[in-house]
């Protein structure tokens, strides 16, 4: 049977009637239309019923697999009890999630547990200010932190929008959304990624608060801190005072269960994750040194930073997140060891595919967070993206692999996920079709 998109998009024309442009989120619209009905393991099927190899993970957080009974039912048993969310006082599962945080991850003293990862980086934001006393951030040309106004900038700017390559110093910022204050515009600074002399030109210039930045950029697939630059801005954040962010929303859980300071050795001063600890369920967290998480409890009202949430540690992303990180924690990492065993299986057949066919192009990969680019070498900041990167080949490589099974979400550059329900079997016959499709592009 022939794929087709009939049914997603009548739903989504349905929608329309009741939902702003028919989705709830609008960064999941995408061309073709589909719209999933169900999915197990690593297979997710839509509503015309087109079955999928699933790479996307809904924007990477479903690490273990699409609805895994172990942590389904971890959320059974909890709603089985009868838990009761009053909004009044601590509960026995708060306290299990924020121990399992602390035991494990080595730059975590305490943590804040929030609904979302854009919350977690809005506090991580509002502490550096409240700690330094300054007011200015620096983000990263093409990163994502989340929707808020301090980070709602420069998502994957064409090169003729961001012009030439600027070290040291900023770019431009392009907001990404409309009802950003200008007032709040000034205090943000977008330089590039892995650019050490601009964190210091910055400084210079500004009462700089904080830097925030993912350890890997994951929102433009995958680009990788080159050697000494993690480093060199722990060592910046010490020399000229700002608070250092690392934000994990995406990477963090999916690559180790310390984090990526169990990976690279740096130690931020606060970190953010999401996604990937509940395996899909909504939660969101914010840690980091105890000097500066206490402020959250200060007994001076005037220091004291504000944090609320009707359904922070909900009980059920909150059992959800416990299950995960507890099946991580078993048999000596096996997760992880399967996941990096499946993510190299896939990038040595990609290399093996794109090289046979005469197609440049560049898989970069951490774990099993993958992102192949058209283009002869890993990106070092978007800047080289979108300089460099073949978008339309790009864009049609993705189409086609949907209609014959192997789902990348069709928008260039994002990020491949692999799951640990993934098996050789599923990697194998994702080469297969990927050959097939790179034979036609």
């Amino acid at each position: 049977m022939s794929w087709t998109n009939e049914k997603s998009a009548a739903l989504l024309e349905q929608n329309k009637q009741w939902i702003t442009g028919g989705v709830v989120s609008l960064n999941r619209k995408t061309e073709p239309t589909i719209c999933f009905r169900r999915g197990q393991g690593c297979r997710v099927v839509d509503e015309d019923g087109n079955q999928y190899i699933d790479y996307h993970a809904g924007f990477a957080p479903v690490l273990i697999g699409h609805n895994c009974s172990r942590i389904d039912y971890a959320v059974q048993k909890m709603l089985a009890e009868h838990p009761v969310h009053m909004g009044s006082g601590t509960t026995w599962f708060e306290g299990r999630l924020a121990e399992l945080m602390v035991q494990n991850i080595d730059a975590v003293e305490s943590v804040q547990i929030t609904s979302t990862g854009t919350e977690a980086t809005s506090a991580a934001i509002r502490l550096a200010r409240a700690h330094t006393g300054r007011d200015h951030v620096l983000v990263m040309q093409g990163g994502f932190n989340g929707s808020h106004n301090d980070v709602a900038y420069n998502i994957m700017n064409p090169i003729d929008a961001i012009g030439p390559r600027v070290c040291p110093g900023e770019y431009p910022r392009m907001p990404i959304s409309a009802g950003i204050p200008d007032a709040t515009q000034q205090l943000i600074h977008v330089i590039n990624f892995n650019d050490l002399e601009s964190v210091r030109w910055a400084c210079e210039q500004y009462d700089v608060a904080a830097l925030i930045t993912e350890p890997i950029l994951q929102n433009i697939g995958v680009v990788k801190p080159i050697p000494g630059y993690l480093e060199g801005l722990r060592e910046l954040a010490d020399e000229l005072g700002f608070v250092l962010i690392l934000d994990e929303v995406k990477c963090g859980f999916r690559h180790a269960l310390g984090g990526m300071e169990q990976v690279t050795g740096v130690r931020a001063d606060l970190n953010t994750w999401a996604k990937a600890m509940a395996n899909g369920y909504p939660i969101g967290i914010v840690g980091g040194k105890a000097e500066i998480m206490d402020l959250f409890d200060d007994a001076d009202p005037a220091k004291r930073v504000l944090i609320a949430g009707t359904y922070n540690a909900h009980p059920v992303p909150t059992a959800a997140a416990i299950a995960t990180i507890e099946l991580l924690l078993e048999n000596d990492g096996a997760v992880y060891k399967h996941l990096y065993a499946m993510g190299e299986r896939l990038e040595r057949g990609f290399t093996e595919i794109f090289a046979r066919h005469g197609v440049t192009a560049t898989t970069s990969r951490q774990g099993s967070a993958f992102c192949t680019y058209f283009m002869d070498h890993e990106p070092r900041d978007w800047h080289d993206i979108a300089e460099n990167h073949d978008f339309e080949l790009d864009q049609r490589y993705r189409v086609e692999l949907l209609k014959q099974g192997v789902y990348h979400f069709p928008i260039a550059t994002k990020q491949g996920s692999i799951s640990y329900a993934h098996q050789e079997a599923d990697i194998d016959e994702t080469l297969e079709i990927t050959d097939r499709v790179v034979a036609k592009l």
